[in-house]
């Protein structure tokens, strides 16, 4: 010790010398005297070691608090798991229901990212900036698509008060453009509360192939894994984590937030899984809905009295339907079928984890079987290739049926028909996106805790909320909502526990009121009535929507009729104008209004808020991708893309830039050493346009460009043209744009997700240097 104060002494006086250290021989070093008491410095001070350290406790838990298991799966409706009477057995989730609670009466907001911001805060969604998804964000303060610091999540919450938190699956409610490799993150899961995220950022991604991240970093768990499956992938990491805190921190309570994908499209699951329900739904939609419909009375999960509503005058027949569109339509239903299972069953080695830690019984399990009712947003035929759904196409029954043995496979990326997700809210009306009424918005609830839940066979019917999950947490664990989280105040709760009812089934029901609003859609629950409007842009279409005044308005007396099946406007029209002014009130006290109807075509409303575009971007080489707002949006608009790259061999390949894959997107980059530019319009061949260089690239420097002139308008066509080192070396004409939406990223240096080309194969990296990417959309 002494020779290295020594040492740090000389180097001081050396440097403050001007000497260099280097220049001098030891021997001639200066070495300075040690004091005899060397921690009797300038500053006079001692340290006195019969001091006690000032101690530092750790935050814990209160004694005995729960483990928290919180499960969310996706667009699956009320109808759906065998356990509510559905046709797909989830036997997980049934031996949970047994040892529990099952609630009748439990509601969503009917839309995916407003559901998990009303989850995660115990808020309503409009109150919490989540009046729609995320990418339909706006300027108004109830539909910004900010989480507010007022409203601190469940996962910070308890991270506060002594748990171990974690994230595994999908999370839909980070900005758009804060989804980027230098974020910022403190939207993210990991800036939410929740020490450990491994998940998706979006509404969707593809089970096969996802797009994923680690806390904050990508990864890119299914490259060259030809069996690879998002849910195996997250029940892995859950399992992985569970184990790994309960060896460090076994007296540490911990909260796992599980939010797998499935059954949101694409809709994949393992072939054998498919085989398992071959057959099983040839009968078709009308048949499977009244035979759910009869399970559920038999069980008892709804009323003796509940009537089957009817099927709405736009949704067809089974019967109409050729034998063509109904041997597609009922595949589809039975991978639908498979990947909820397939769900099910890797949920199930989570609990069996849970079971061998011996933490099973002060463990609370709240499953939520669905953010929002059964998507209709498939179309009326359903879809092998969504993307094309969302960007407005719809195919027909004969490009379904040549994708056939794909359906539910990597090869395809499936969207079940809107009759089949109406079939699966049984007994409701309507499906996802409709707020105003139970199709769209009632979802099975389970409660399990096995140190403090008896069952007793008996369904909960008190009408409840996503916003009381809030509330019930902290209550069973025997915390405060706190009043103030890192500095910001807090909005009070705005939900209710559901702790009385765990005992009692009779319990008096709290939550007495609830308003509902998505896409202009929306209702009023009050004292066991609703008021309801008719929707007017059905889920399953696109076009401009309705204003809020055209929608007419319908009411129900809920306590003799569970369904919304008898609409008594016409007859009770003083009660109905009654219901409208409290959906007015409510609306009002958490920022509903003003009633923002534009649903989709948000994208195309130049009215949106959305940030000021970029028309210039420089993006360097990323070993991974580009999402959100920091990838340039080249859709709708002539563009230009320039770069240098650097290649030792002629016959150099590798992705130079590009967006999307296999069902949509585009790409420049190198086969056997000549430029190639491919747009994708659809993941059949005839919809894909390539356009190639005739010469290979010497080695060396070049300047690669390629060049848009689009025609103008919504989707249309465009020249593209390839010039390398100044001088064109090809061009050809795209018939037809993407227009709205392409799932996968963008990425420079490789391809990611699925090949844009099957000249290829992933991860397709280049074969040289590239300098930083330069793209130009200013107008022209």
């Amino acid at each position: 010790m002494r020779t290295l104060i020594a040492l740090a002494a000389s180097t001081a006086l050396a440097s403050i010398s001007g000497l260099a250290l280097a220049q001098s021989a030891p021997a001639q070093r200066p070495v300075l005297p040690l004091p005899d008491k060397p921690y009797e410095g300038t500053l006079g001070r001692t340290v006195d070691q019969s001091s006690a350290p000032t101690p530092n406790p750790p935050v814990k838990a209160p004694a005995g608090a729960p483990n928290v298991i919180l499960i969310m799966t996706d667009d699956t409706g009320f109808g759906s798991a065998a356990t509510f009477g559905g046709p797909v057995p989830m036997p997980n989730l049934e031996a949970l229901a047994e040892s529990g609670l099952i609630y009748n009466r439990f509601h969503t907001t009917a839309l995916c990212s407003p559901t998990r911001a009303a989850l995660l805060t115990g808020r309503n969604h409009h109150s919490v900036g989540f009046g729609t998804l995320s990418e339909l964000a706006t300027g108004y303060p109830g539909y910004s698509g900010v989480l507010p610091r007022s409203a601190a999540t469940i996962g910070e919450v308890l991270k506060q008060n002594g748990y171990s938190t974690a994230w595994f699956g999908k999370n839909h409610n980070t900005p758009q453009s804060e989804i980027t490799p230098t974020g910022p993150f403190d939207r993210w899961p990991t800036g939410l509360g929740f020490e450990e995220f491994y998940g998706f950022m979006g509404g969707e991604t593809d089970p096969t192939a996802p797009i994923l991240y680690h806390n904050t970093q990508p990864v890119d768990p299914s490259l060259g894994k030809a069996d690879y499956f998002l849910d195996k992938d997250l029940a892995d990491h859950a399992v992985q984590w569970m184990k790994l805190q309960h060896s460090i921190a076994p007296d540490k309570p911990f909260l796992l937030y599980y939010a797998p994908g499935t059954s949101h499209s694409p809709i994949a699951a393992p072939e054998d899984w498919i085989a398992k329900f071959h057959g099983q739904f040839d009968q078709g939609w009308d048949k499977v809905r009244e035979e759910t419909f009869a399970r559920q009375k038999a069980a008892g999960i709804i009323p003796a009295d509940t009537k089957l509503t009817a099927r709405p005058p736009e949704i067809p027949a089974w019967d109409s339907l050729s034998a063509d569109q109904q041997k597609v339509a009922a595949r589809m239903m039975e991978s639908y079928a498979a990947a909820l299972a397939y769900c099910d069953d890797q949920i199930g080695r989570i609990f069996a984890e849970l079971r061998k830690s011996g933490e099973m019984d002060n463990t609370i399990v709240i499953f939520i079987e669905g953010d929002n009712g059964s998507s209709g947003d498939g179309s009326l035929n359903g879809s092998t290739n969504e993307v094309m759904t969302q960007n407005g196409v719809h195919q027909d029954t004969a490009a379904m049926l040549a994708d056939y043995d794909g359906i539910g496979t990597a090869r395809t990326q499936t969207q079940i028909p809107a009759p089949w997700s109406w079939a699966m809210d049984a007994p409701f009306q309507w499906t996802k996106q409709v707020a105003s009424h139970f199709g769209g918005t009632r979802n099975g609830l389970v409660v399990s805790w096995p140190a403090r839940i008896k069952a007793d066979g008996k369904v909960r019917s008190q009408f409840s909320s996503v916003i009381d999950i809030a509330p019930t947490l902290y209550d069973a664990i025997g915390i405060a909502a706190p009043a103030e989280v890192n500095g910001a105040v807090q909005m009070p709760l705005q939900g209710f526990s559901l702790v009385p009812t765990f005992a009692d089934a009779g319990a008096p029901e709290l939550h007495t009121t609830q308003y509902f609003e998505m896409m202009g859609n929306r209702a009023i629950y009050k004292d066991g009535w609703m008021a309801s409007t008719h929707p007017l842009r059905l889920p399953w279409t696109q076009g401009k929507s309705p204003r809020p005044d055209d929608f007419q308005w319908e009411l129900y007396d809920l306590r003799s009729d569970y369904s919304q099946a008898s609409d008594l406007a016409a007859k009770m029209p003083a009660k109905l104008k009654e219901m409208q002014e409290a959906f007015y009130e409510e609306a009002a006290k958490y920022d509903a209004l003003p009633i923002d109807s534009r649903g989709f075509d948000r994208l195309q409303d130049p009215k949106t808020y959305r940030p000021k575009p970029r028309t210039n971007y420089v993006l360097e080489r990323n070993p991974f991708w580009y999402e959100g707002g920091a990838w340039p949006d080249v859709k709708n608009k002539s563009w230009t893309m320039a770069t240098s790259i650097t290649v030792e061999s002629g016959a150099a390949q590798g992705m130079i830039a590009g967006q999307g894959g296999r069902f949509c997107g585009w790409g420049l980059y190198l086969i056997g050493g000549k430029p190639v530019f491919l747009y994708r319009y659809s993941h059949k061949d005839a919809d894909a346009t390539r356009i190639a260089g005739a010469a290979a690239l010497a080695p060396g420097k070049h300047r690669i460009e390629l060049k848009f002139a689009y025609d103008g308008g919504y989707g249309k066509g465009g020249e593209a043209t390839i010039v390398v080192d100044g001088q064109a070396v090809a061009s050809g004409r795209i018939a037809a744009t993407v227009p709205a939406w392409i799932a996968e990223p963008g990425t420079i240096g490789r391809d990611v997700g699925t090949s844009l080309s099957d000249e290829y194969a992933l991860p397709f990296s280049f074969e040289g240097e590239i300098d930083a990417v330069e793209f130009d959309l200013a107008p022209r």
